[in-house]
Protein backbone atom coordinates (compact mmCIF):
# COMPACT_ATOMS: atom_id res chain seq x y z
CA UNK A 1 0.00 0.00 0.00
CA UNK A 2 1.62 3.44 -1.37
CA UNK A 3 1.67 5.99 1.96
CA UNK A 4 0.06 9.46 0.56
CA UNK A 5 2.29 11.63 3.63
CA UNK A 6 5.10 11.61 0.50
CA UNK A 7 2.45 13.50 -1.81
CA UNK A 8 1.97 16.22 1.42
CA UNK A 9 4.26 19.31 1.44
CA UNK A 10 5.17 21.73 4.21
CA UNK A 11 4.95 25.23 2.17
CA UNK A 12 5.77 27.21 5.08
CA UNK A 13 9.03 24.98 5.32
CA UNK A 14 10.23 25.73 1.52
CA UNK A 15 13.41 27.51 1.31
CA UNK A 16 14.41 27.56 -2.13
CA UNK A 17 12.80 30.57 -4.76
CA UNK A 18 12.16 26.77 -7.11
CA UNK A 19 11.68 23.21 -5.91
CA UNK A 20 10.74 20.27 -8.27
CA UNK A 21 9.39 17.07 -7.05
CA UNK A 22 9.05 13.70 -8.90
CA UNK A 23 6.64 10.97 -8.40
CA UNK A 24 6.58 7.85 -9.77
CA UNK A 25 2.78 6.09 -9.64
CA UNK A 26 1.51 2.60 -9.66
CA UNK A 27 -1.66 0.82 -8.85
CA UNK A 28 -0.49 1.37 -4.81
CA UNK A 29 -1.12 4.56 -5.54
CA UNK A 30 -4.80 4.44 -6.85
CA UNK A 31 -5.69 1.67 -4.25
CA UNK A 32 -4.44 4.08 -1.77
CA UNK A 33 -7.16 6.87 -2.64
CA UNK A 34 -10.72 6.60 -1.03
CA UNK A 35 -13.09 6.94 -4.29
CA UNK A 36 -10.71 6.12 -7.12
CA UNK A 37 -12.12 5.31 -9.77
CA UNK A 38 -8.82 4.23 -11.85
CA UNK A 39 -7.04 1.11 -9.83
CA UNK A 40 -4.17 0.49 -12.69
CA UNK A 41 -1.64 3.04 -14.27
CA UNK A 42 1.49 3.51 -14.70
CA UNK A 43 2.60 7.36 -14.65
CA UNK A 44 5.58 9.83 -13.95
CA UNK A 45 4.43 13.10 -12.34
CA UNK A 46 7.15 16.10 -11.77
CA UNK A 47 5.72 19.06 -9.94
CA UNK A 48 7.68 22.27 -10.03
CA UNK A 49 7.12 24.61 -7.04
CA UNK A 50 7.80 28.19 -7.30
CA UNK A 51 7.40 30.43 -4.49
CA UNK A 52 6.65 34.23 -5.53
CA UNK A 53 5.36 36.97 -3.55
CA UNK A 54 2.17 36.06 -1.61
CA UNK A 55 1.52 32.65 -3.22
CA UNK A 56 2.78 29.74 -4.81
CA UNK A 57 3.06 28.11 -8.63
CA UNK A 58 2.58 24.47 -8.73
CA UNK A 59 3.70 23.21 -12.22
CA UNK A 60 2.31 19.59 -13.05
CA UNK A 61 3.54 17.74 -15.94
CA UNK A 62 2.25 14.22 -15.88
CA UNK A 63 3.32 11.37 -18.43
CA UNK A 64 2.35 7.65 -18.66
CA UNK A 65 -0.78 5.73 -19.26
CA UNK A 66 -3.81 4.28 -17.44
CA UNK A 67 -5.88 1.14 -17.90
CA UNK A 68 -9.59 2.10 -18.74
CA UNK A 69 -12.17 -0.09 -19.76
CA UNK A 70 -13.18 0.01 -23.96
CA UNK A 71 -16.23 1.75 -25.04
CA UNK A 72 -16.42 -0.23 -27.78
CA UNK A 73 -15.69 -3.97 -26.61
CA UNK A 74 -15.33 -3.32 -22.77
CA UNK A 75 -12.09 -4.75 -22.35
CA UNK A 76 -8.92 -2.90 -20.51
CA UNK A 77 -6.86 -0.85 -22.62
CA UNK A 78 -3.91 1.20 -21.80
CA UNK A 79 -5.00 4.81 -22.25
CA UNK A 80 -1.64 6.90 -22.60
CA UNK A 81 -2.17 10.20 -20.37
CA UNK A 82 0.27 13.77 -20.76
CA UNK A 83 -1.23 16.69 -19.20
CA UNK A 84 0.41 20.04 -18.50
CA UNK A 85 -1.36 21.65 -15.59
CA UNK A 86 -0.74 24.48 -13.18
CA UNK A 87 -2.38 25.25 -10.05
CA UNK A 88 -2.24 28.35 -7.70
CA UNK A 89 -1.51 28.28 -4.19
CA UNK A 90 -1.84 30.92 -1.51
CA UNK A 91 -1.68 30.52 2.46
CA UNK A 92 -4.93 32.02 4.45
CA UNK A 93 -7.33 31.65 7.59
CA UNK A 94 -8.54 27.87 6.49
CA UNK A 95 -8.36 25.59 3.53
CA UNK A 96 -10.47 26.66 0.63
CA UNK A 97 -10.73 24.97 -3.07
CA UNK A 98 -13.04 27.35 -4.32
CA UNK A 99 -12.03 29.35 -7.04
CA UNK A 100 -9.05 29.53 -9.40
CA UNK A 101 -6.78 29.31 -6.31
CA UNK A 102 -6.25 27.17 -3.37
CA UNK A 103 -6.37 28.30 -0.04
CA UNK A 104 -3.99 26.31 2.60
CA UNK A 105 -4.45 27.13 6.34
CA UNK A 106 -1.37 29.03 7.28
CA UNK A 107 -1.33 27.77 10.63
CA UNK A 108 -0.71 24.40 9.30
CA UNK A 109 0.57 25.15 5.42
CA UNK A 110 0.86 21.22 4.74
CA UNK A 111 -0.56 20.79 1.22
CA UNK A 112 -1.61 17.34 0.01
CA UNK A 113 -0.51 16.98 -3.80
CA UNK A 114 -1.95 13.37 -3.78
CA UNK A 115 -6.00 14.46 -4.80
CA UNK A 116 -4.79 17.11 -6.67
CA UNK A 117 -2.32 14.47 -9.14
CA UNK A 118 -5.33 11.89 -9.82
CA UNK A 119 -7.91 14.77 -10.59
CA UNK A 120 -5.72 15.78 -13.12
CA UNK A 121 -5.04 12.31 -14.46
CA UNK A 122 -8.82 12.03 -14.51
CA UNK A 123 -9.03 15.16 -16.57
CA UNK A 124 -6.53 14.08 -18.91
CA UNK A 125 -8.40 11.15 -20.14
CA UNK A 126 -10.50 11.93 -22.70
CA UNK A 127 -14.20 11.00 -23.10
CA UNK A 128 -14.71 8.29 -25.40
CA UNK A 129 -11.62 5.73 -24.77
CA UNK A 130 -11.53 2.75 -27.93
CA UNK A 131 -8.94 0.63 -28.69
CA UNK A 132 -7.07 1.04 -32.04
CA UNK A 133 -8.55 -0.40 -34.60
CA UNK A 134 -8.88 -4.00 -35.35
CA UNK A 135 -7.56 -4.23 -31.68
CA UNK A 136 -10.91 -4.83 -29.81
CA UNK A 137 -12.31 -8.30 -28.81
CA UNK A 138 -12.97 -9.78 -31.81
CA UNK A 139 -16.36 -12.13 -29.70
CA UNK A 140 -17.85 -8.59 -28.57
CA UNK A 141 -17.33 -6.84 -32.06
CA UNK A 142 -19.11 -9.31 -33.54
CA UNK A 143 -21.77 -9.40 -30.97
CA UNK A 144 -22.00 -5.50 -31.22
CA UNK A 145 -22.81 -6.05 -34.98
CA UNK A 146 -25.14 -8.82 -34.38
CA UNK A 147 -27.16 -6.54 -32.31
CA UNK A 148 -26.81 -3.61 -34.43
CA UNK A 149 -28.52 -4.93 -37.08
CA UNK A 150 -31.23 -6.18 -35.51
CA UNK A 151 -31.70 -2.51 -33.87
CA UNK A 152 -31.66 -1.36 -37.96
CA UNK A 153 -33.98 -4.35 -39.09
CA UNK A 154 -36.33 -2.76 -36.38
CA UNK A 155 -36.30 0.92 -37.22
CA UNK A 156 -36.89 -0.06 -40.99
CA UNK A 157 -40.38 -1.51 -40.15
CA UNK A 158 -41.20 0.88 -37.71
CA UNK A 159 -40.66 3.24 -40.82
CA UNK A 160 -43.34 0.90 -43.10
CA UNK A 161 -46.99 2.75 -42.20
CA UNK A 162 -49.58 0.48 -41.01
CA UNK A 163 -52.17 0.96 -44.01
CA UNK A 164 -54.67 2.06 -41.59
CA UNK A 165 -52.86 5.26 -40.72
CA UNK A 166 -52.21 5.47 -44.00
CA UNK A 167 -56.22 5.60 -45.31
CA UNK A 168 -56.26 8.01 -42.16
CA UNK A 169 -54.19 10.66 -43.69
CA UNK A 170 -56.24 10.61 -46.85
CA UNK A 171 -59.09 12.28 -44.55
CA UNK A 172 -56.47 15.24 -43.64
CA UNK A 173 -56.71 16.02 -47.72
Amino acid sequence: MCSLETYKIDLKGLMEDERVLDFDLNDDFFQSLDGSQLEHGTLHVSVSIRKMTGFFELHFLTKGFVTVSCDRCLDDMEQPIEADNVLTVKLGDTYSDDDDTVTVDENEGILDLSWFIYEFIMLAIPIKHVHAPGKCNSAMTQKLEELSGAVRSGEEEAEAIDPRWEKLKNLKV
